[in-house]
């Protein structure tokens, strides 16, 4: 029998069997969300500065609410039907990925503190044995921003790899940099 050894890693297959759970547009099934819409853009850059062409973005955030549609997340707070919560899209040949979700609510962690608005975001690549996981904070939650857990464990300088940046109305542009000196800040999971 043949073992997968660290030397082994896991593309470019991202694509191959995993189309049909693309999803770009969260709210697609959720028509009362279309109001409260937004539009989240990027590209994801390799450890050069160059495009990754064939990865794969996955988002998990909460409702508008602050609910996750989860079996664990039992709290009190509505549900929208239709709202998942999770996209996920392959990057183009620039490296580009396009969502288009509603802004999440504050959600507590675990020891009952409110966290800031936040996405969760799983990214994987060529080259990479495991995903990175990582989290998109919104510009405009700067006290909410100041006060999360996560957000704060990370040094100063580089919190704004973690922060949106405002893109037009409703939208908001944030890159994910693999490596390198403008290398995101990604967490253990």
């Amino acid at each position: 029998m043949l073992y997968a050894t660290a030397s082994q890693t896991v593309g470019p297959y991202l694509h191959i069997g995993l189309t049909g759970l693309n999803c770009a547009d969260l709210t697609a099934d959720a028509p009362d969300l279309a109001p409260q819409r937004i539009v989240i853009e990027g590209r994801v850059f390799d450890g050069k500065g160059e495009p990754v062409p064939d990865g794969m973005v996955e988002i998990w955030q909460a409702n508008p609410a602050g609910r996750y549609r989860h079996p664990e997340d039992t709290r009190d707070l509505a549900l929208v039907p239709g709202f998942t919560g999770f996209g996920r899209v392959p990057t183009e040949a620039d490296g580009s990925f396009r969502f288009v979700t509603v802004k999440p609510g504050a959600v507590p962690d675990g020891e009952g503190r409110p966290q800031a608005p936040h996405i969760m975001v799983s990214v994987f690549m060529r080259g990479l044995v495991k995903h990175v996981a990582t989290r998109m904070y919104f510009p405009e939650e700067t006290a909410t921003n100041a006060a999360d857990g996560v957000l704060s464990l990370v040094p100063a300088d580089r919190r704004a790899t973690l922060i949106a940046q405002p893109n037009g109305q409703s939208s908001y542009r944030w890159d994910v940099v693999l490596q390198g000196a403008d290398e995101t800040v990604f967490f253990d999971i």
